[in-house]
């Protein structure tokens, strides 16, 4: 065993994590584990095992991450790292592309920007009845109407975000569930997104507009249009602050997420 990839032995939680220019929570339930050569991770329900490579020659130092195990079976995920105690700071291209140049993402770079810290990081009691947890009725709501034929849970059909199509393995754990007038998003446990939101039917294309309650983002504003066909509803957001999408399509470095959902059980 290299000197290299001894220092890298144990468990990391990942506490900060930016995808695509866009930041998002750190969870204690994030975790890479290595062990002699091998790592091994889950990420909203999927696991991932392979072998990890390290050139710290190189500034900064390179690495690599050769899946064996999992969705991304058979890929190679190219990074850049350093690391300072137990702070393990990584920036891989999450794509299978080019190694990244500098420790930072952009949309549609395909990158992700993570903080690791060594060991398990301690789980947050759950709330009690007079600490409840955040909720979309924490930020004002939006202006327009209510929306009840979109209240309910619904499961992701397909997910396209700045352009790159979601992996079918991870579909089965998004899943939306609303009121008319609050939305929470998941992805396995994570909670990807809880807002108050307000609908204006009147428009062309019907637009939906969210004020974010969860996250690094909230209390702004994201903007987006939908249209309910049958059973299948299909939202385009901008990134938060962003403008409005005028169509429903997502490209790279747009911003957009662009998603279909099914309502559960029909």
């Amino acid at each position: 065993m290299t000197r290299e990839i001894k220092a890298l032995q144990g468990t990391w939680t990942i506490v900060s994590l930016e995808v695509d220019g866009q930041k998002m929570e750190g969870s204690p339930a994030a975790q890479v584990v290595v062990k002699g050569d091998r790592f091994s991770t889950s990420s909203m329900g999927a696991a991932y095992e392979g072998v990890v490579e390290v050139d710290a020659a190189q500034t900064p130092k390179h690495f690599n991450l050769v899946f064996t195990g999992g969705p991304e079976k058979g890929n190679t995920n190219r990074g850049i790292y350093e690391l300072e105690g137990d702070t393990w700071r990584i920036c891989l291209n999450t794509a299978g592309g080019p190694r990244p140049a500098g420790f930072a993402t952009a949309p549609g770079s395909g990158l992700a920007l993570e903080t690791l810290r060594r060991g398990v990081a301690e789980q947050k009691r759950a709330p009690s009845a007079g600490r409840a947890r955040a909720t979309a009725a924490d930020v004002p709501a939006p202006e327009g109407d209510p929306a009840p034929e979109l209240a309910g849970e619904w499961s992701m059909n397909s997910c396209v975000m700045n352009g790159r199509p979601l992996e079918r393995e991870f579909l089965p754990y998004g899943k939306r569930v609303a009121s008319a007038t609050e939305i929470t998003v998941t992805m396995g446990p994570q909670v990807m997104l809880r807002a108050a939101y307000r609908v204006d039917r009147s428009a062309q294309p019907q637009q939906m507009t969210y004020i974010l309650a969860h996250g690094p983002h909230k209390g702004k504003v994201q903007r987006g249009i939908f249209r309910l066909e049958g059973n299948t509803l299909v939202t385009c957001f901008a990134a938060p602050e962003g403008e409005r999408p005028a169509e429903f399509n997502s490209i790279a470095g747009d911003g957009r997420t662009l998603t279909v959902w099914q309502p559960v059980g029909k």
